[in-house]
Order: structure tokens, then C-alpha cells, then sequence
């Protein structure tokens, strides 16, 4: 099981637009049903996003995914300059109440 943590935040008058390129790929992800993904997306209050996957095996199902792509496309120049995606592998230390699977 990897974990991956992203963390950006886009440029205020982008982070709408951001966040219906995301809501987009939920609803792919759920008429697809791909399998082997946990996938949880967050809008903080002070417009920061952050992602955390989990996936089982080598494969991730998000690359299969044409919103994720489209997400992934532009998103360098939806962010503050410096706020760019910063992919982070990540341990679960620990959970409750959610799907997330401690290593």
C-alpha cells in the first residue's frame, strides 16, 4: 500500500476553476470504479488542496483517468508562483472513521 500526500494552492481566482477539474475526476473515478485507489481530496480554508491517495499494488488508477489528466494539464499555472504540487510519499500513522489503511 503506497500513500501519497499533495499539497498546493492555486491562485485565488483559479481555485473554483481547480476545484470542478477535481470534482470531475470523483465523478470518473466513480463510474469507472477502477479498483485498488483511495482517494480523498481537501479544500482548506485558506485555499490550500491537498490530496492524499493510497493505492494498492504498482499500478496507479488515477493515470487511466481523462479528468485526471485534464486536472494534471495546467496545473503549474493555476498555482501561486512557489505553491506548486509537492507530492510527498507518507505514512499513515494512524486512522478512524475513514478508508485510509495504516501500513
Amino acid at each position: 500500500m503506497d500513500t501519497v500526500v499533495v499539497r498546493y494552492r492555486p491562485k485565488r481566482d483559479r481555485a473554483d476553476e481547480n476545484q470542478r477539474l477535481v470534482e470531475a475526476v470523483f465523478a470518473e473515478l466513480a463510474a469507472a470504479d477502477p479498483g485498488g485507489l483511495r482517494y480523498t481530496t481537501f479544500r482548506l480554508a485558506d485555499g490550500t488542496f491537498v490530496h492524499v491517495a493510497q493505492t494498492d499494488g504498482e499500478a496507479n488508477p488515477l493515470t487511466d483517468i481523462r479528468a485526471f489528466a485534464e486536472f494534471q494539464r495546467d496545473i503549474g499555472e493555476r498555482c501561486e508562483p512557489g505553491e506548486g504540487p509537492n507530492p510527498q510519499p507518507a505514512v499513515v500513522v494512524g486512522s478512524y472513521g475513514t478508508d485510509l489503511i495504516t501500513d
